[in-house]
């Protein structure tokens, strides 16, 4: 890792000035990834056990489990993009927050016409092309799925996943928001306001058709000695640089090897010999493989591309897609109201899990609430603490509602609903590009049963605010209409609330008892030394935060390979 500015012969500005243009990127390659002249004797020298893509939660889960198992272990990891930030943006100061979306998030496929045509959705959220990959950006949210809720999943997958979820909360941290601890008498952030309302959720919650479960909503989030901060957000990047650290200095003692990571390497295409994989293109050159295992964690859709351009006999892949349409609901109620209301302090935070099913589906037409109480007295001083506790930034109160606001609780909704895994029009399919990174074009089409789910989602979601939030009942409640920008009793036009936007793109390579793509083992068929993580393994997508369930297999998938 060596540079000319701290070399034996080259120091302090002797015999002559040292580099006067050094980059972040540069000093990060200098103390913890890999140089360019190491990066020559890895891809002409160096062997590994297994070559990780990709740097965010599948890649944590697999590196963080594997060198549990044995430190001793020969990890390369590929990141496609540059450091970018050190950790979740909400724990960065206030400014950080413009860093969410725009060139934060890349799209790497073609769109189809019929897609963008839709009448309510009409793309798809991005990656983020970066260290830690979304793990900087997430909202957090990590529910366990109950096993009525993995409907027409496999039942070994079901039964690996009841035994890594413990496992996976505690590498990530996931706390239930009524056991997040308040750092200060004055600002008891999550307090009065979850506890009383997550009673009412409990107590009246079965009253409501379609409802089949509440629960504190649970948080990949680190409790916080900051004086204002109740929590701090998980992500990755901080994860992987300690694993770097701490490979370094079991190396360095005997007792581990280095952990190795490459950023700015895109790969291109998995080369292949029978179907084993032999050497991967890349954007810095040729990388043998050798006896190493390659781990695909680059998120959904681009290992979909790679595996269509790298093994042609997977005609399945992409063929199935799923993800999750949502709709925004911000509703307001009087403070007064509440028989706690005295209780609640300056500032006071609640997030629920409210989940609910279609009634024509049952289980096969999942959808879920993530529901964020605000009792914000003073929103302009209260700003910053409230950003950085906030329990979802990206369905959060804007400015201008809580503003108006000070004698309220304001509730956001942000619904979450499955589209129909059996609908055959939902694709992600090669194309004619000639760069092989994003030949691929994704088509969404909705069906009848996505419009069952979605009508059944909103109408809970009101049904939950009027009757069960509203302790008045609907005369009481105001609706933030998006169109004039302020308050009305009435509910705000479907078309105004529902988000074009899909989030938690899956099943693309969905695993299964040899219909999948992908076999049981985490390889795609007929592959033997290539794993896939993430979500692109979903048979379905049920509604559900995929993230705990993302981390759980990848730590399953190290045990199998590492011990």
């Amino acid at each position: 890792m060596a540079q000319y500015a701290s070399s034996p012969n080259f120091n302090y500005g002797y015999p002559s000035p040292g580099p006067q243009s050094p980059t972040g990127q540069n000093v990060m390659d200098h103390v913890f990834f890999v140089s360019n002249s190491e990066w020559k004797i890895i891809r002409e020298e160096q062997q590994f056990d297994f070559v990780v893509i990709g740097t965010g939660f599948c890649a944590l889960a697999f590196i963080e489990r594997t060198l549990k198992n044995n430190p001793f272990a020969r990890i390369l990891v590929l990141e496609r993009g540059p450091f970018f930030l050190p950790e979740h943006f909400q724990d960065l100061p206030g400014p950080y927050k413009k860093t969410l979306g725009g060139l934060s998030e890349t799209y790497p496929w073609t769109l189809s016409t019929k897609t963008t045509q839709g009448k309510y959705v009409k793309w798809q959220h991005g990656m983020v092309p970066f260290f830690g990959g979304r793990s900087t950006l997430w909202s957090g949210w990590c529910p366990r799925p109950t096993e009525e809720e993995l409907t027409n999943w496999p039942k070994p997958v079901v039964e690996v996943l009841k035994d890594y979820f413990l496992d996976a909360e505690e590498l990530m941290n996931v706390i239930p928001a009524d056991k997040i601890k308040s750092t200060s008498n004055e600002k008891p952030i999550f307090a009065s306001l979850q506890k009383e309302l997550q009673k009412l959720l409990i107590e009246k919650g079965l009253e409501v058709s379609n409802f089949t479960r509440i629960i504190p909503a649970p948080l990949a989030v680190k409790t916080a000695k900051e004086n204002d901060v109740d929590f701090s957000k998980f992500s990755t990047p901080n994860r992987i640089l300690e694993l770097i650290e701490k490979q370094e200095r079991l190396h360095a003692a005997g007792k581990g090897s280095k952990l190795k990571v490459v950023t700015n390497c895109t790969v291109s295409k998995i080369l292949q010999q029978e179907k084993t994989a032999t050497a991967l293109e890349t954007t810095r050159g040729v990388l043998a493989l050798g006896a190493a295992k390659l781990i695909l964690a680059m998120g959904t859709l681009p290992p979909t591309t790679l595996l269509q351009n790298s093994f042609p006999h997977l005609t399945k892949a992409g063929t199935r897609f799923t993800s999750h349409f949502v709709s925004s609901i911000v509703a307001r109620v009087p403070r007064k109201d509440y028989g706690f209301a005295a209780k609640l302090a300056n500032l006071e935070l609640g997030a629920f899990y409210v989940a609910g099913v279609a009634p024509q589906l049952g289980h096969e037409g999942q959808f879920h609430i993530q529901l964020t109480a605000l009792s914000d007295k003073n929103p302009k001083e209260n700003a910053e603490a409230a950003l950085r506790n906030m329990p979802d930034v990206v369905a959060s109160a804007t400015e201008e509602q809580l503003l108006t606001s000070k004698d309220h609780v304001v509730f956001v909704c942000a619904v979450l609903g499955e589209i129909d895994f059996r609908n055959p029009k939902n694709t992600f399919l090669k194309n004619a590009d000639t760069d092989s990174t994003v030949n691929s074009t994704l088509n969404i089409e909705l069906n009848k049963n996505d419009g069952l789910v979605w009508d059944a989602m909103d109408q809970m979601t009101f049904d939950v605010v009027e009757n069960v939030l509203s302790p008045k009942g609907a005369t009481k409640v105001e609706y933030w209409d998006y169109q004039t920008g302020s308050w009305q009793k009435e509910h705000p036009k479907t078309e105004s609330f529902r988000v074009p936007g899909l989030v938690h793109e899956a099943s693309t390579l969905w695993i299964g008892e040899g219909d999948g793509v992908v076999n049981l083992d985490y390889r795609p068929q007929e592959v033997p030394n290539v794993y896939v993580t993430g979500g692109a393994l979903w048979p379905t997508g049920a509604s559900w935060n995929p993230t705990l369930a993302m981390v759980a297999l990848s730590q399953h998938l190290a045990d199998n390979l590492s011990k």
